[in-house]
């Protein structure tokens, strides 16, 4: 007998025109089906946006998906196990409405047909012609084909990081002539970071729109001076790629785009337009030994700033490690959670903080999904008061000071920024929530909101939301309480965590180069912005290492759940960061 399918039903007789399917019980009833999708998700034509993800059984979408929900703008597939046969049945028909695709976390080796794989996109109309933003990212893809071209005509964002790719834009770019217009005159935003790039094309430069690009922890060893040359290139990340010229490298280290381009431009190392690049270069050089020698002390070190320092200090060396304790009623609303604590910040110099805060909103933005798989929460620790306890409270009852507002309950805060969401949706003209305000419906339906609460019963965070106006990080706060959640995996919390103690490095590095005072109003570059931390107001060494402290998540008897960073974490960053234990 089929099992049932609740949640169908409820989108039947509702008529709802959004639907996530995620969890064990989703996994177990596909694996029952063999590991296709229920027959009734045909039934939901009113569908504009669809998500299945974290589904190690979903092998197949079914024929006919795409006919059966022509509205569809939004289809999240992410983290299942869907192959080029699994999708081309789904998506074998034109979607002609949809404008995200989420295919991360599949393990793909190559694309569906739709996508301009197996062959190429098929002939005639575009199969995906709204198509604005297509996520690949952790695949097994070693190439792309032109199809995709012509198959996504006006895509705006294209993000391949964590594949097998060698050479960027490689095939994906067809011959001249092949696309009406040229191809991808809309994409603005290429991400291909933790790849096995080895070549990035010069023909990177007949992508009119590309405005950022991110091709860090790749085997790059030159950069093509056809980079000067994209017209609207402002937001670049090189780090991580081994490349020879070692001042280039330094410039990629500081998140010097600008500075990258116009280095580019002259010629750059190795060229023969290079001299007077060169010779800007030794005259610098002489200028820093100068210096030296009138007892600046300033020392041209580029081998030493490489990697950045961060050293663990273990749970059994800590005198008052701080714990929190995971409720049993959580595990049914937001079971993921990942801490720990991090000392030696300054946020006093220049634009530091406001620096470390448009960090968290990019990576909310990128490997957070607009917050759908994970949500981070930074905190003053001097503010917290532990042991610490994550649990579940009812819409009515749990109660939180949210950041810039007053006390206020929590349905009632979900209630107003649906209101201020619906509102910006009128203003804008669209026919849905913005992705802005996606989270907000990760708890439809819930009896009970997650909840992080200190030892004297305050709320911290309410994740995905918000967290507490009380823990605020400020100017002057020096240690960090550092929170991932997610619904999704435990593996995406660490994978987030990894990536925001990388930043936080990455950041104070920044500020240490850039002895920014407290009156100073300099921006960072949007892909560098990340977080500062430096435990003295004084200049340190380059190599002054961060201490990362680690928190265990415990359930109520005392039972270990997660410990982070353990002995495996921290290995996804490991190329630019050295981690003392």
């Amino acid at each position: 007998m089929a099992a049932a399918w609740p949640e169908l039903e409820a989108a039947a007789r509702e008529r709802r025109r959004e639907l996530a399917l995620a969890g064990a019980a989703v996994a177990e009833r596909v694996a029952a089906g063999g590991g296709r999708l229920p027959a009734e998700l045909l039934a939901l034509p009113l569908l504009q946006a669809l998500e299945l993800s974290g589904c190690a059984a979903l092998r197949e979408l079914g024929p006919g998906l795409a006919a059966a929900l022509p509205a569809l703008h939004t289809l999240v597939l992410r983290g299942n196990a869907l192959g080029p046969a699994g999708l081309g049945a789904g998506l074998g028909g034109p979607l002609p409405a949809l404008r995200l695709l989420d295919l991360s976390g599949n393990g793909l080796e190559a694309l569906p047909a739709a996508l301009g794989g197996a062959g190429g996109a098929p002939a005639g109309a575009p199969a995906f012609p709204q198509l604005r933003s297509l996520n690949l990212s952790g695949n097994r893809l070693r190439e792309l084909g032109p199809g995709l071209a012509c198959a996504a005509p006006q895509l705006q964002a294209l993000l391949l990081a964590g594949n097998r790719l060698r050479v960027l834009p490689g095939a994906l770019l067809p011959a001249a002539g092949a696309v009406p217009g040229g191809p991808f005159p809309l994409l603005s935003r290429l991400e291909a970071a933790d790849n096995e790039l080895a070549e990035l094309g010069a023909d990177i430069a007949a992508l009119p729109a590309l405005k950022s690009l991110d091709v860090a922890n790749n085997q790059l060893r030159e950069l093509p001076a056809a980079l000067a040359d994209c017209p609207r290139l402002k937001e670049a990340n090189f780090r991580g790629n081994p490349l020879r010229d070692k001042r280039l490298e330094k410039m990629v280290n500081g998140c010097q785009t600008k500075a990258i381009l116009e280095y580019l431009r002259a010629g750059g190392r190795g060229k023969g337009k290079a001299e007077s690049a060169r010779e800007e270069a030794r005259k610098k050089k002489r200028e820093k030994h100068q210096k030296k020698d009138g007892g600046d002390g300033e020392q041209d070190e580029p081998e030493e700033v490489a990697k950045l320092l961060v050293k663990v200090l273990h749970v059994s060396d800590n005198p008052a490690p701080l714990v929190v304790k995971a409720s049993s009623g959580i595990k049914d609303v937001r079971p993921f959670i990942v801490c720990c604590v991090l000392k030696g910040v300054n946020l006093k110099p220049g634009n530091a903080l406001k620096r470390f805060l448009s960090v968290q909103t990019k990576l909310h933005e990128d490997i957070c999904e607009k917050r759908t798989a994970a949500t981070i929460a930074t905190h003053d620790l001097q503010l917290i008061k532990g042991p610490l306890i994550y649990d579940v409270q009812p819409p009515d009852k749990l109660k939180i000071m949210p950041l810039g507002r007053k006390e206020i309950k929590a349905k009632d805060l979900l209630r107003q920024l649906q209101l201020e969401a619906e509102e910006q949706r009128k203003q804008k003209k669209r026919q849905n929530v913005s992705g802005l305000h996606k989270y907000l419906q990760l708890l439809d339906g819930k009896d009970n909101y997650p909840c992080l609460v200190d030892a004297e019963g305050v709320v911290i965070s309410f994740p995905p939301i918000t967290n507490s106006e009380k823990t605020k990080i400020r100017k002057d706060t020096r240690d960090l309480f550092l929170e991932v959640t997610s619904d999704t995996s435990l593996q995406i919390c660490k994978d987030v965590m990894d990536m925001l103690i990388l930043k936080i490095a990455e950041l104070n590095r920044f500020t240490l180069e850039n002895k920014e005072d407290s009156g100073s109003d300099n921006e960072s570059d949007p892909l560098c912005g990340p977080v500062n931390l430096n435990p003295s107001q004084n200049v340190q060494p380059m190599n002054f290492p961060l201490v990362v402290e680690q928190v265990r998540v415990v359930d109520t008897d005392g039972n270990l759940k997660v410990l982070y960073p353990s002995k495996t974490d921290l290995t996804t960053v490991s190329s630019l960061l050295t981690v003392t234990r």
